[in-house]
């Protein structure tokens, strides 16, 4: 686990444009090495799985190195499992009303996407489903057909989990995100689960419309899920990717300072989280418009 110093990203941030073109270089180098593999072996390992916890940047990472790929002259179908979600209905029917888990793996339609992952494989059409998210229901989809040359990137935060994946090692590259960099100031760590709770904070405010006490108290049960379900199987991975930018502290101090103080007044489960305020205040901010387009941040601050 890497550490880095207030003292150090501070610094950094006297030269905006510097210290977000070293970090987005880092980020990609670490990217381009899987790339290289995925691309050497493409022909016996046509699919790519990419797991990592809640906020770890599963999606950018799946486009990022589906356009590496294509940089190669490599054509990728890139799909977000969250497409084989069973409906609502569905699962309240197999598990009760009030026993559904909403991190558990038996959310997706399993049978459905073992079958899926097979035929892909093999290089057989398949109908990626939908997913209504405001429903809670399945919509239409689309057709797949994986061209010779092609792989498929599926990412999902189950998707190192062999109960989902199955028997699937032999013809699958399989890669883990998340943030693995802690914030050190004297002998004080901000814990990278809080970077990750940081880049949820600005998801769900601008994507969900959720305030922050109902992102710190969806949390614990994403912690919880993370656990049990996730943390198990990041050793099955080919490559682990540390997807911390150093930057991203610094830009997200502006965004959430004025909202955090807010929320201290009214959350009455303030004190778990109040880490993140106080390392955010210790940081010269950084102004998001030096951040790239399609920086991995842009998932999280828009």
């Amino acid at each position: 686990m890497k550490c880095i110093t207030v003292e150090y990203l501070n610094k950094a941030a006297k030269k905006p444009e510097g210290f977000i073109a070293e970090g987005e270089k880092m980020y990609s180098e670490q990217l381009r090495e899987a790339a290289d593999k995925i691309f050497e072996h493409r022909a016996d390992k046509p699919i790519v799985l990419i797991s990592g916890p809640s906020g770890s940047g599963k999606t950018t990472s799946a486009m990022r190195v589906a356009a590496d790929l294509k940089s190669r002259g490599c054509h990728s179908h890139v799909i977000s499992m969250d497409n084989y979600f069973l409906p609502l209905k569905k699962d309240i029917e197999l598990h009760g009303k009030d026993n559904i888990d909403y991190e558990s793996p038996e959310r997706l339609d399993i049978e459905l996407f073992h079958e899926h992952l097979e035929k892909l494989s093999r290089g057989e059409e398949i109908e990626v489903p939908g997913f209504d998210f405001a429903q809670q229901d399945r919509i239409p989809g689309m057709k797949l057909l994986r061209g010779e040359g092609d792989l498929v990137i599926l990412e999902g935060i189950h998707a190192l989990n062999p109960l989902v994946t199955g028997d699937s090692d032999d013809y699958t590259h399989r890669i883990y995100v998340s943030v693995r960099t802690r914030i050190q100031e004297g002998e004080e760590l901000l814990h990278p689960s809080k970077i990750r709770l940081m880049r949820r904070l600005m998801r769900d405010k601008l994507y969900r419309g959720r305030d922050q006490a109902e992102t710190f108290e969806f949390f614990k049960s994403v912690e919880r899920g993370e656990d049990l379900y996730i943390m198990p199987h990041k050793h099955r991975a080919n490559f682990d990717i540390d997807t911390f930018i150093e930057y991203e502290p610094s830009v997200y101090r502006d965004i959430l300072l004025p909202e955090l103080e807010k929320t201290a007044q009214t959350y009455s489960g303030y004190s778990e989280f109040a880490d993140i305020e106080k390392f955010l205040r210790l940081l010269t901010p950084t102004d998001k418009k030096y951040v790239p387009e399609d920086a991995l941040i842009r998932e999280f601050i828009g």
